[in-house]
């Protein structure tokens, strides 16, 4: 699949319709409700964007639509990451986190999960 590129507030209906699909655009904006103040024709707004960039698909249900993620969250995340390493450092991952350890933004639980991630690496190879 290509590259789909979405906005932050895109982002944000689709990470309602990865937790649940199919949703009428009512449904998401409900969803929404508790997180955003935006009026249900905003949400349609975002809605009709993702339906013309692929990354969600819209099945007719009597007078209203109901959508369903093409764009697969894993898929998003994965270029989404790889965009930021990229820009920010160099598409290289150890300035990444020795940048959030010199920042003092890793915890004792972030650093034994790397250690564990780092160890089983080591043992694939």
């Amino acid at each position: 699949m290509k590259n789909i590129a979405i906005s932050e507030a895109e982002s944000l209906v689709m990470e309602t319709l990865w937790k649940q699909h199919p949703q009428s655009a009512e449904e998401v904006s409900a969803a929404l409700a508790q997180q955003q103040d935006w009026q249900e024709a905003t949400v349609k707004t975002l809605l009709n964007r993702l339906f013309k960039k692929g990354a969600i698909a819209a099945e007719k249900d009597g007078r209203r639509f109901l959508y369903s993620p093409v764009l697969q969250r894993e898929q998003w995340l994965m270029s989404e990451s790889k965009g930021f390493l990229d820009r920010m450092f160099n598409g290289r991952i150890a300035p990444l986190v020795a940048h959030f350890s010199e920042q003092k933004k890793l915890s004792k639980q972030d650093i034994a999960e790397l250690k564990r991630l780092i160890k089983e690496l080591g043992d694939d190879q």
